[in-house]
C-alpha cells in the first residue's frame, strides 16, 4: 500500500502527466454528459421502457455498450464511434488489399495523414447511412410511444444531422485525447463506456442473489471471484507473447562499433485482437433479421441465433471467432516484410537463413501460437453465455468475457503502460517490479 501511494505521488508530481490525466477526465466527462441528452422529437420521460428492449438485444446491444448506453436511451451520442471503427476496419483492410492505398502508407507520417483523412471522409458517409437505420428503429413499434407528434414533420432529417454532428464530435474528442491526454482517445471512449454499465450490473447482481438469503452472498462472493480470475487470464491472453532471438551483426558507424546485439522479435500470441469476435458478432446477428419475415415461422433459427446460452450458438460462434482470427491476423501479420525488414537491418535469427527461409519460419511460428490464442479467444467470447447458464444476470454475464471485457482489459494495460514509460522516463519506480512490463494493445479504430 505504501509503494502504490508512493507510485500515485510520482504520477502526480510529473506535470506533463498530471495535466494528460486532467485533460482526458475533463474530456471523458464532457462526453457522459453528451451520452445522457436526447435526441430532439423524443420524449426523455418515455424513452426508458423502450430502452429496455434494446440493451441486451444481440448486435444491437453490442452498440449500446460501445456507446455508453446512448444508442438505447436514444441520445445524440447514440452511434458513438461505431461509424468511426467501421470507417477505420474498411480503410485498414483497403491498405493491405490494395498496392495504392500500401505505397502512401508507406510514406511515413505523411501518408497517414492522408489515410486519416480519407478516413474522416469515410466517416461522415457511414454515419449518415448508420443514421438512416437508426432512425428506422426509433420508428418501431418499440420507440413509437416516445416520439412527440408535433416534431415529427422535422424529425428524419434534424436526426440525421444530430447523429452525424455527435458522431463526429465523439471521434474528435477521441482525437484530442490521443494528442493532447493519455491512452488511445478512441479505445478510452468505448471502455468508459462499457465501465458506465459495470456499477449498475453489479448491484443488480447482487440485489437478486440477496433474495435466495444466505447462500444468495455465498453465489454472489463465487460469482466476483470467477471475475477476477477471468480478467487475470484475459491479461495473460492479451500479453502473451512468443519472443525469437534475433541477432543484429556488427557494423562500424565512424569510429564506433553498433550492433552485435542479442534482442527478441516478440510475436503476439493474439495478434488479431478483439476484431474476431467483433466480426463473428456481426455475422451471427444476420441470421435473426429472418425473425422478421415468414421464412423462420416456428422461430427456430431466432431462438440459436438469439440465445447466447444456446449450445449450437456457442458452437458456431467458437468456430466463426477462431475462423476470423486465423483470418484476421494473416491480413494485419506479414511474415515476409518483418523478414524484409530485419535484412535491411542487418538482423538475422540463428539457424535461419536470411531472405524467404526468414519468412517461412516467423510465418510457421505465428500459425503454431495462433492457434491455441483463437481458441482461447473463442472461449472468452462463449463464457457470457456460460455464466448466464449458471444463473448470473444477463446483465452481469456480459461482463465475464467477450468484446467488452477484452475491450477493457487492453485498453487499461495500454494506458498503464504510457504512464508506465512516463515514470521510468523520469528515473521514478515503474508500475510494475523487477523486469515485469506492463504490455497493452491500443485501439487505433480497427484493432483493440
Amino acid at each position: 500500500m505504501k509503494k502504490l501511494i508512493q507510485t500515485l505521488k510520482n504520477i502526480w508530481s510529473i506535470d506533463e502527466l498530471r495535466e494528460k490525466i486532467t485533460l482526458t477526465l475533463l474530456l471523458l466527462l464532457v462526453y457522459r454528459f453528451g451520452a445522457h441528452i436526447v435526441i430532439p422529437g423524443i420524449d426523455p420521460n418515455k424513452i426508458e421502457a423502450a430502452a429496455k428492449s434494446t440493451q441486451n438485444n444481440g448486435l444491437l446491444g453490442l452498440f449500446d455498450a460501445f456507446a455508453g448506453g446512448a444508442f438505447s436511451q436514444a441520445g445524440i451520442f447514440a452511434l458513438g464511434v461505431m461509424p468511426y471503427i467501421s470507417a477505420s476496419i474498411f480503410m485498414q483492410l483497403m491498405t493491405v488489399l490494395v498496392p495504392q492505398l500500401q505505397k502512401i502508407q508507406k510514406e511515413g507520417k505523411s501518408g497517414q495523414i492522408k489515410i486519416n483523412q480519407w478516413t474522416r471522409y469515410l466517416t461522415v458517409v457511414v454515419t449518415a447511412f448508420q443514421a438512416v437505420a437508426y432512425i428506422s428503429l426509433l420508428e418501431s413499434q418499440s420507440y413509437r410511444a416516445a416520439l412527440i407528434d408535433t416534431y415529427q414533420p422535422y424529425f428524419y432529417v434534424s436526426t440525421i444531422f444530430v447523429l452525424t454532428a455527435g458522431s463526429l464530435f465523439v471521434m474528435w474528442l477521441g482525437e484530442k485525447i490521443q494528442d493532447k491526454g493519455l491512452g488511445n482517445g478512441i479505445s478510452i471512449i468505448i471502455m468508459i463506456g462499457i465501465l458506465s454499465r459495470l456499477p449498475q450490473a453489479v448491484i443488480q447482481e447482487f440485489q437478486s442473489k440477496m433474495v435466495k438469503g444466505g447462500n444468495g452472498l455465498l453465489i454472489f462472493l463465487i460469482e466476483i471471484a470467477a471475475f477476477i480470475f477471468i480478467n487475470m487470464a484475459l491479461v495473460m491472453l492479451v500479453q502473451g507473447v512468443r519472443k525469437v532471438p534475433v541477432i543484429y551483426a556488427k557494423q562500424l558507424v565512424g569510429n564506433k562499433q553498433v550492433g552485435g546485439a542479442r534482442q527478441f522479435l516478440p510475436l503476439k500470441v493474439n495478434a488479431a485482437g478483439v476484431m474476431p469476435i467483433i466480426f463473428a458478432q456481426a455475422i451471427m446477428f444476420l441470421p435473426t433479421l429472418v425473425s422478421f419475415t415468414n421464412l423462420d415461422k416456428g422461430g427456430a433459427i431466432a431462438r440459436i441465433f438469439g440465445d447466447h446460452t444456446n449450445v449450437w450458438y456457442m458452437v458456431i460462434y467458437g468456430v466463426m471467432t477462431i475462423a476470423f482470427t486465423f483470418l484476421y491476423t494473416a491480413l494485419i501479420f506479414n511474415p515476409k516484410e518483418m523478414s524484409e525488414d530485419l535484412k535491411r537491418n542487418n538482423g538475422f535469427i540463428p539457424g535461419v537463413q536470411p531472405g524467404q527461409p526468414t519468412a517461412d519460419y516467423i510465418g510457421s511460428i505465428m500459425d503454431r501460437i495462433t492457434f491455441p490464442g483463437a481458441v482461447a479467444l473463442a472461449l472468452a467470447g462463449i463464457l457470457p453465455g456460460f455464466a448466464q447458464m449458471l444463473g448470473v444476470q444477463q446483465s452481469f454475464s456480459y461482463f465475464f468475457g467477450g468484446t467488452s471485457l477484452l475491450i477493457m482489459v487492453a485498453v487499461i494495460l495500454d494506458t498503464l503502460q504510457q504512464i508506465e514509460t512516463h515514470l521510468l522516463m523520469r528515473q521514478y519506480d515503474g508500475l510494475m517490479s523487477g523486469n515485469a512490463r506492463i504490455q497493452g494493445r491500443t485501439y487505433s479504430g480497427s484493432r483493440v
